[in-house]
């Protein structure tokens, strides 16, 4: 993709919302909403890259209540002719299709590769990946199977959505999030999954969600890891503007 003279790419993930209430969590939904309203106007396309919501899951009839005014912005955006592009993280891993169908905002489940002006990137959530945390990585198998999906399906949606709301608090093996604390380069597993990527291949950005830290770490030649940070407590989020990707503060 080639950006457009004075347009740019942004990127931005772990919002979080609907924690630890919906009530708690409304002011930061207005201001990622007052974000959106703000670079809708110069934006080519915009990444949203996981864990947007503290829980979600779709019955074949019922998504979870609330999150109107992100989602109506969201949908305001792409039907502008912006494209939106959602990477599902630890916390909304069960969005199925409700984001393609109403929305038109393709969702991955894993990473994707993108060039723009001739720069690569490696673009994910990043939950599972890299050395270690096995006890997630075994969870996540267990939780992403269609049978836990149909299981799960079986539960009444507002006992559904109490459960989960709690695991998602309660139990940080399930949720997946790691301690918020920078653990040096070399205990940074996405730091080290993002060496390891680029022994098979170059990229010159590898960027990430899920570890809620901002961080731009030099990982090998022309090459940076990235990560996007959150909106619970850095209100932060990556710009390229077709030559260099810089993080930011809202």
């Amino acid at each position: 993709m080639t950006i457009s003279p004075n347009k740019k790419i942004y990127f931005a993930s772990d919002q979080h919302f609907g924690a630890p209430t919906p009530e708690l969590s409304f002011p930061r939904e207005q201001k990622f909403v007052a974000w959106l309203d703000e670079v809708k106007k110069d934006a080519e396309c915009i990444f949203l890259l996981g864990d947007l919501f503290d829980f979600w899951f779709e019955y074949k009839t019922v998504v979870p209540k609330g999150f109107v005014r992100v989602l109506g912005k969201l949908a305001e955006i792409r039907d502008s002719g912006i494209p939106i592009y959602f990477f599902v993280g630890n916390h909304d891993l069960w969005m199925n299709d409700y984001f393609q169908k109403e929305l038109n905002i393709p969702v991955y489940h894993d990473n994707q590769e993108y060039e723009f002006n001739g720069k690569t990137f490696l673009i994910g959530h990043g939950d599972g990946k890299g050395p270690g945390d096995k006890g997630y990585k075994r969870m996540k198998k267990v939780f992403t199977s269609p049978f836990s999906k149909w299981l799960y399906r079986w539960l009444h949606p507002d006992l559904g959505m109490k459960l989960a709301q709690y695991l998602s608090v309660k139990n940080k093996l399930i949720s997946g999030d790691a301690d918020v604390k920078f653990l040096g380069e070399e205990k940074e597993w996405l730091v080290q999954y993002s060496k390891r990527k680029l022994e098979t291949k170059h990229y010159n950005y590898l960027v990430f969600g899920h570890r809620h830290l901002p961080m731009v770490i030099t990982v090998g030649e022309n090459a940076q890891y990235v990560n996007l940070g959150d909106w619970i407590g850095y209100f932060t989020y990556g710009v390229f503007d077709g030559e260099k990707f810089e993080l930011k503060e809202y």
